[in-house]
């Protein structure tokens, strides 16, 4: 009874996390750009799904649980780096250059950019091995889609 007791004070034993591939490591991305300016708002919780679903073929539940794995991934994440790097290993070009237009997705998504988002895709796309000018050409494509919409 006493072990009992002294357990409900300890902190929760969680389940080991996955280790990441390329999908875990952009959704990562995703999110680790989404609260870079400490608002997590549900506009960004939302299009991080749709992302997801989108890229990978997931319904709606199954892109939540992906994200919610994801936002653990980041909380006890490597360096941003670490994902990119992944990403590059593991998929082709064009995947890569879809990783980055979802970045810059969320990024645009609220209208605000911040400094701090922008330097997680930077550091992202150079881990990626993308060029400079390839997430300039993401950005432009993501903001004449916004503009589209």
């Amino acid at each position: 009874m006493l072990k009992k007791f002294l357990q409900a004070f300890r902190p929760p034993q969680h389940a080991t996390l996955p280790d990441p591939d390329a999908e875990l490591a952009l959704g990562a991305l995703l999110v680790r750009v989404a609260q870079a300016d400490r608002d997590y708002k549900l506009e960004e919780i939302s299009l991080i799904d749709r992302i997801l679903a989108r890229l990978y073929q997931h319904n709606a539940i199954e892109a939540a649980k992906v994200r919610a794995t994801c936002e653990k991934l980041h909380a006890a994440a490597p360096e941003t780096d670490t994902f990119g790097k992944l990403i590059r290993e593991t998929t082709g070009l064009e995947e890569r250059l879809a990783a980055l237009d979802a970045l810059w997705e969320v990024v645009l998504a609220d209208g605000d950019t911040d400094e701090g988002e922008i330097k997680i895709v930077e550091e992202a796309r150079a881990a990626m091995g993308l060029s400079f000018k390839d997430s300039q050409t993401a950005r432009e494509r993501v903001e004449s889609r916004l503009e589209a919409s």
